[in-house]
């Protein structure tokens, strides 16, 4: 099964769900296994999609390993026509985001489908039917699964490969999804940086002269002593980002999942902590691109038996020459003096030296006026822009 080029139209009528079409909940390995591997076909002819591992997308959506079940409810539905599988979608009822935010907004998510908007139509109303049960009156997104992993739908900046841990589709997702009476709610955005690029001299100016008179020290994590590190990083975090928009703070179970994921990949030069007096109050955290080593792989570390993927993610590993600058956070009360800048710097001289051609800071709201002027400060611009999108029920 190949993608087709051709974008469909959206039209002001919702598409006629096809009668030979049928759309009904995952049972069982095999079908879950079908739901996983859904866009191995579907990406076949796409040059910049990364295949996912499966065993890491499997983990993924296993409740006993991804400790977002430990909140939050997931149905997964198959569409098939005859003996083919055409699309799917998962429905996601996340109590902490309607405790936080109020509302009882639920998601859709992990939505792959053929370029046909009536599968979309039939696939997002099984969704919506099992978010209405639940007592849902709206629906966000794609969020895979919440607002702390990757959610949003590529809209433009298809000519170059996903970052890590950010999503990529092809362009007529949009059209599928806009046809079916799904609206914007929210654009993000990427930023492409390299490492040769030259901020200007009173951006660096002023930074240096905030550094000395307000006594900021920046230091690598200190991955000795990683259980206290996380718990200053956590509080950072949450304390960043908590009037940000869709944002839920991470339970503990998931930071620390989080940060045994990353311990495998994160250079302690580029997990930089910003103390003030002694206090940490800001932190960045930048990591190898390692979807430039896992596209290797093609989505399996073993084939017949043999390590061949595990070889070649190995090996493409040692060629990894991006980043990407996942987290950048200051606590409240610290905004605004400088330390962005600080951060951003120190980690642009850092990557030079580590040899880096440069990478992506990834994802802003569009919205985050502050924080994307920083970003365009040091001579960024922006890649690519990722839409959540929303429909009432």
């Amino acid at each position: 099964m190949a993608l087709h080029a051709e974008s469909s139209q959206p039209s002001h009528a919702s598409p006629p769900m096809p009668s030979d079409v049928q759309v009904t909940p995952v049972r069982g390995e095999a079908e879950r296994m079908q739901f996983i591997r859904l866009p191995y076909a579907l990406y076949q002819s796409d040059p910049h999609w990364v295949a996912p591992l499966e065993m890491e997308r499997r983990d993924f959506l296993d409740p006993k390993k991804n400790p977002f079940f430990e909140y939050g409810e997931l149905e997964l539905f198959l569409a098939r026509r005859g003996p083919d599988v055409v699309g799917r979608i998962a429905a996601i009822r996340n109590p902490r985001h309607m405790e936080i935010h109020g509302t009882k907004e639920g998601f859709f998510g992990l939505f792959e489908c053929v370029n046909d908007a009536g599968i979309t139509r039939s696939l997002l109303e099984a969704a919506a039917s099992w978010l209405r049960q639940r007592g849902m009156n709206a629906m966000l997104g794609p969020a895979n699964l919440s607002s702390n992993q990757d959610w949003g739908l590529l809209i433009d900046g298809f000519d170059t490969p996903p970052a890590v841990m950010m999503p990529h589709n092809p362009p007529y997702y949009a059209a599928l999804l806009e046809a079916c009476g799904l609206t914007k709610a929210k654009d993000l955005y990427a930023y492409e940086l390299s490492s040769s690029a030259q901020p200007p001299e009173k951006v660096v100016r002023i930074a240096e002269k905030l550094r000395v008179r307000d006594g900021v020290v920046v230091r690598p994590v200190n991955l000795k002593d990683l259980d206290a590190e996380v718990k200053r990083i956590r509080d950072i975090y949450n304390s960043a980002w908590e009037k940000n928009w869709g944002f839920v703070p991470f339970t503990d179970a998931e930071f620390d999942h989080l940060a045994k994921e990353l311990k495998t990949v994160v250079r302690p030069e580029l997990a930089l902590m910003a103390e003030v007096q002694g206090e940490p109050v800001a932190f960045s955290l930048t990591v190898p691109d390692a979807n430039q080593a896992i596209r290797a792989a093609n989505g399996r570390l073993t084939t017949f038996g043999l390590p061949i993927g595990l070889v070649k993610l190995a090996l493409a590993s040692r060629r990894i020459n991006r980043l990407r600058l996942i987290i950048l956070g200051i606590k409240e009360g610290y905004r605004r003096r400088g330390l962005d800048a600080i951060l951003y710097l120190d980690t642009l001289r850092t990557a030079k030296r580590l040899g880096y051609v440069g990478g992506e800071i990834s994802w802003t709201l569009e919205d985050n006026h502050l924080v994307n002027r920083a970003i365009e400060s040091m001579g960024a611009q922006r890649s690519k822009t990722y839409r959540v999108y929303t429909r009432a029920l």
